[in-house]
């Protein structure tokens, strides 16, 4: 071999090697990009008034993905209430490589848009107890038999009062098709069985603007005029018994819903009547399961379909003072300790809470 002949084979070995050496470094690096990608999940929660979020359905959810999926990263963001903040941290899931988002929107509307552009990119999304059109699956209760149990939970505390009693309601932010089903049910179970709806507003999911609110219904309808008062969650129900309280208002029947330990505190106190438990040990693992099914290319195994996208909802529970044992504390949510102070530790013996 002569030294032309000898300097264009190893010029040519040269060059294969330092193909193959870019070829292996660029599929170790691709390899490495998907292993992120691939066990990384995102979840986002639309605000933190409501305690439920943070204290139980966060945990369970990054309980339950760890169960099913060991490596897993759940990469968490909270948008406390900001559209714009929680369009912001869902880009930003998309630009970290995130491949599934486990999303419950601020504005369903606005998140509907986001959805068809994570498809676009290979991003999966899953709705977490909101339903956004298109998403690949979505897990929630029956928001509109939760509405219609706060009804029948009202009507069976009104007894027969109920046919003459004045009913002050104190909906949901009305961006949220949640609070659309919660008034829906509400009324289909409290129309015509009640004297009437004497006073009907949005407290925006926010116990400061619920309790103003209620301030001014008690104004418009008199404070011994009103029968009871359907409060869409348990933390506006909070600011609702404090203004009724600054009223001197006592004894009327007041619901709620979240099963907060606010709430069922205030069951066991007597200055709230119910709540309606929708139970985190059923909705995030399911969550949680559809997250990890989608991100191995597993079918999900939704019971059935809303609106044409794969879903599971499950059946809301009525908690009053008879079935706290039973309910939250049964399932572990709370630990009496946990509810019962010492200012209500006389009224949890007696309710048998233990």
């Amino acid at each position: 071999m002569n030294a032309v002949t000898r300097r264009a084979v190893i010029a040519t070995a040269a060059v294969s090697m330092a193909l193959s050496l870019a070829a292996c470094g660029k599929a170790g690096g691709d390899d490495s990009g998907d292993k992120g990608s691939s066990t990384k999940i995102g979840l986002l929660l639309p605000e933190n008034k409501t305690s439920r979020y943070e204290a139980l359905d966060k945990p369970q959810f990054e309980k339950a993905v760890k169960a099913a999926c060991s490596d897993c990263e759940i990469v968490y963001n909270n948008a406390v209430s900001d559209v714009v903040k929680q369009k912001q941290q869902f880009d930003q899931l998309i630009a970290d490589g995130v491949k599934v988002i486990a999303l419950d929107p601020v504005d369903a509307a606005k998140a509907e848009g986001w959805v068809k552009d994570a498809k676009a990119k290979g991003v999966k999304v899953v709705a977490y107890d909101r339903a956004v059109p298109g998403a690949d699956a979505y897990v929630s209760h029956d928001n509109n038999k939760v509405g219609e149990l706060q009804g029948q939970a009202l009507l069976t505390a009104l007894g027969a009062k109920a046919a003459t009693a004045n009913v002050v309601m104190i909906n949901g932010d009305e961006k949220d098709p949640n609070a659309a089903l919660f008034k829906k049910g509400a009324h289909t179970a409290l129309d015509g069985k009640v004297g009437k709806i004497a006073y009907e507003a949005s407290g925006e999911w926010d116990p400061k603007v619920a309790g103003e609110k209620m301030s001014a219904a008690i104004s418009s309808v008199g404070k011994d005029k009103i029968g009871a008062v359907y409060s869409a969650n348990d933390g506006m129900a909070g600011g609702i018994v404090t203004s009724l309280e600054n009223a001197g208002v006592k004894g009327i029947p007041v619901g709620g819903q979240d099963a907060e330990v606010a709430g069922v505190q205030r069951i066991i106190a007597g200055t709230q009547t119910f709540t309606i438990y929708k139970s985190p040990l059923q909705l995030a693992p399911e969550a949680a399961k559809f997250a990890v099914n989608l991100l191995k290319g597993k079918d999900i195994g939704a019971q059935g379909q809303t609106d044409g996208v794969p879903s599971t909802l499950f059946a809301p529970v009525v908690v009053d003072k008879t079935n706290i044992q039973s309910t939250v504390v049964k399932d572990g949510i709370y630990k009496a300790a946990d509810l019962c102070t010492a200012d209500l530790a006389a009224k949890c013996t007696e309710l048998g809470i233990k």
